[in-house]
């Protein structure tokens, strides 16, 4: 069911915030011992995560806007704009910030070599406290009692990142067992804190041009994101219009 607050994009129901509406209300599910899942949607993820939808549409579960795409759509479809820009590399760090004390983050996901580096620029930069990680590829293999560790550690915050679709079906097979308070998908993020990915300059931020900077960098892996998927992303609107419009009346 879409809220007063969401437009719906592709099916999925993405809710309109700011930065601060989003952290004030993470922050406050926290202190109230509730638990939420936050999921940044962009053009791939309403692509890759199609078979997650109907698991998606429950309360304690937030997606919100992340690049222009969603931008482009929520005008065409909804006429109508989003707040602001949202994704996790932005905003996690914001989130931080806005909290009273250093949180408790757990990671998840990511390369060995990456993970570490990704976890020292947290407790060290951002100044919160790392109580554990598993990386994304042996580990996580070699974790089976892996939410058991995670909940041992006693986290605020548990960060998933393994692209999507992976990272949101682990998120909601995991999120009634995971005794944290906020549990995001993060995709890339680990690799930017860890320096192994460089973001785009400021002004092309600004214009809503990283993922053309992205596209550069990493043509081969990015390529059928940015020209297929982008395709199948519109059909996946079109296909849904009717249905979001008349939602949104």
């Amino acid at each position: 069911m879409q809220s007063k607050n969401s437009l719906l994009i592709g099916g999925f129901s993405v809710t309109q915030t700011t930065s601060r509406g989003l952290a004030r209300h993470l922050l406050l599910a926290l202190r109230s011992n509730n638990k939420v899942v936050l999921f940044f949607a962009n053009t791939n993820f309403i692509v890759q995560c199609r078979s997650l939808l109907h698991r998606m549409q429950d309360a304690p579960v937030i997606v919100v806007n992340d690049g222009v795409g969603m931008d482009i759509a929520a005008l065409l479809i909804q006429k109508s704009r989003f707040k602001e820009n949202l994704n996790g590399t932005d905003f996690t760090p914001y989130l931080f910030k806005r909290s009273a004390k250093p949180l408790r983050v757990f990671l998840v996901g990511g390369k060995p070599e990456v993970l570490q580096q990704a976890a020292d620029y947290a407790r060290h930069q951002l100044g919160q406290k790392i109580v554990g990680v598993c990386d994304g590829y042996a580990e996580i293999q070699k974790s089976p009692k892996l939410v058991a560790a995670i909940n041992r550690s006693k986290p605020d915050v548990v960060l998933v990142a393994l692209g999507n679709p992976i990272q949101e079906e682990w998120i909601l097979d995991n999120r009634h067992a995971l005794d944290a308070g906020i549990v995001i998908g993060v995709g890339a993020l680990f690799d930017f804190w860890a320096g192994d990915k460089s973001r785009a300059p400021m002004l092309m931020q600004k214009l809503h041009l990283e993922w053309f900077y992205r596209l550069c960098l990493e043509p081969r892996r990015l390529s059928r994101r940015y020209t297929i998927d982008i395709v199948r992303f519109l059909m996946h609107c079109h296909k849904h219009r009717s249905i979001d419009s008349s939602a949104r009346k």
